[in-house]
């Protein structure tokens, strides 16, 4: 097994950096210190059946890759995997001169264009998310099948709630019958069980929690008193919102939700500050062949992430600056795809020196 705790034990580690917004260099003093580096199997795990591609901690604030699936990332241009091979050399807490056998001539390429706004477009969604999840709040309790029944009427449907209490009825006392070709759709039956009867319906559920309603066996002669409507689709739409947005605040993060709150402007502000840094780091690469992840304009940076403008206006400033990524991405002289065969090479060579240090 290996773990954060043998990796430092045995000597693994070929780089460990700071990450995340001290790496940026946008932290505020209640930032998190997250670290993330490289390290390397031993040659008899290497070889044995369990391939181990990353090793963190619980809250993902300590992540290291194993060598061939960091240099995997780097070959595919992925953006966390060029910020941590271009940390700042002030943020480097330990790098083994191996790694120099990478080459950042072999990773960089026009590529970058598409990985990193690749990210830009999940970060501006994920701050527009937001608005809905905060100013349409689920309540507690889940909304039941029954809340999604209707009786067809002459005029177009009422709530099988409302009609039920209308006429006095119980969902208990009810009986459903398919009606052949019509989807969600059926014969409503209704028998009260307090009169001396051979028979009985299930009700239209089995019971309050069901997710489906309930079929009964219909004796002959029954007449239908109505036609009712489950609106299948919508009931499964509730269930997952309801899901994704309790799972939300059991997850989230409250500070960041709170600051959200307090600078009412309905995006998560840190989601956004990411995109333009991601947009500028695009550009820089296409047009100066270089990663700086320490980013130079952390003033401007952190106005956008104490929610300063507002979501239409970080949008018109994204919209300018895909433009420029687009313009250098035209002018750029990077290759169109890094050089995967000079990165295997450095991955093997690697592994051979390392085996006989």
């Amino acid at each position: 097994m290996i773990n954060l705790e043998t990796l430092k034990k045995e000597n693994l580690i070929l780089l460990e950096a700071l990450a995340g917004s001290k790496a940026y260099g946008t932290d505020l003093p209640t930032s998190d210190t997250d670290i993330k580096g490289i390290f390397i199997l031993p040659k008899e795990k290497f070889y044995g059946l369990e391939y181990i591609p990353q090793v963190s901690d619980e809250k993902n604030d300590v992540v290291f890759y194993e060598i061939k699936r960091f240099i995997e990332l780097l070959s595919k241009n992925n953006p966390s995997a060029i910020e941590i091979f271009h940390t700042a050399k002030e943020d480097i807490i330990y790098k083994n001169p191996i790694l120099d056998l990478i080459k950042s001539e072999d990773i960089l390429s026009k590529l970058c264009r598409d990985t990193f706004a690749g990210y830009v477009l999940t970060q501006i969604k994920k701050a527009k998310g937001l608005k809905k999840k905060i100013f349409n709040p689920m309540p507690k309790e889940r909304k039941k099948v029954l809340d999604f029944c209707y009786i067809l009427t002459d005029n177009g449907s009422i709530s099988l709630q409302k009609w039920l209490k209308t006429n006095d009825y119980k969902q208990e006392n009810c009986g459903l019958s398919s009606v052949n070709h019509i989807k969600n759709t059926y014969l409503l039956f209704y028998h009260n069980q307090n009169e001396q009867n051979d028979f009985y319906y299930k009700g239209i559920l089995k019971n309050i929690d069901s997710n489906e309603v309930s079929l009964s066996s219909i004796p002959k002669g029954e007449n239908p008193i109505a036609y009712l409507y489950f609106n299948k689709e919508g009931y499964a739409a509730h269930c997952k919102e309801y899901k994704q947005y309790w799972e939300w605040v059991e997850k989230r993060n409250d500070t960041r939700y709170e600051n959200t709150l307090e600078h009412g402007k309905n995006y998560d502000a840190k989601n956004m500050m990411h995109t333009f840094r991601l947009l500028d780091m695009a550009i820089e690469i296409l047009e100066k062949k270089e990663v700086i992840v320490k980013r130079p304009n952390r003033e401007e940076l952190l106005k956008i992430r104490s929610g300063f403008f507002t979501y239409e206006e970080l949008i018109e400033k994204a919209d300018h600056k895909i433009e420029l990524l687009e313009k250098a991405y035209q002018n750029s002289t990077l290759p169109e795809f890094p050089n995967v065969e000079n990165l295997e090479k450095a991955l093997i060579e690697i592994r051979s020196k390392f085996s006989h240090e």
